[in-house]
């Protein structure tokens, strides 16, 4: 058998199309570019399996002219796998929908607050010298209050807050 150049090239274009997928912020792009990911991996697991051969049956064929049956399992599991993740990111999807009737992924303002922020060392980091709204939660001046401010989702009885 003579090898061609058709079979890198489909494994190039189609890791090159699902990578280009991957980063919109489309979540169904995100789906069909991951699916073309999967896709790519199984053609170049299937290519570097070698040459096509007999049926990996004892006593069938002569050693020399079967072929290895590890790529094939290798891609029944990529494809299971592929799968599954296909599965999850179209619940993501649908969740996605149906919370914010879009599918594209926002700007999250949060991240760029926290982006913006110059970078410490957790050793030097003080939290009595951040911001309020920097402050992790149970630090003394978010425990101020009474016990209902402490606990609202919880009956507590008067007097049983933490000071």
């Amino acid at each position: 058998m003579t090898p061609t150049i058709v079979l890198p090239l489909m494994v190039g274009g189609l890791y090159a199309a699902g990578v280009y997928l991957l980063l919109d912020r489309s979540l169904t792009r995100v789906l069909l570019g991951f699916v073309l990911l999967g896709n790519a991996t199984n053609l170049l697991v299937l290519s570097s399996g070698g040459p096509a051969g007999l049926a990996p049956i004892l006593g069938y064929s002569d050693p020399e002219q079967i072929n290895d049956p590890l790529p094939q399992a290798l891609i029944l599991t990529a494809i299971v796998i592929t799968f599954g993740v296909s599965a999850f990111l179209l619940a993501i999807i649908h969740r996605s929908w149906r919370l914010v009737r879009e599918e594209v992924v926002g700007t999250d303002e949060e991240d760029r607050r926290v982006a913006a922020r110059r970078t410490l060392d957790a050793d030097e980091l003080d939290p009595d010298e951040l911001a309020p709204d920097d402050r992790i939660a149970g630090h003394a001046d978010s425990l101020a209050g009474d016990a209902e401010e402490l606990a609202d989702d919880v009956d507590l009885p008067a007097g049983s807050g933490r000071r």
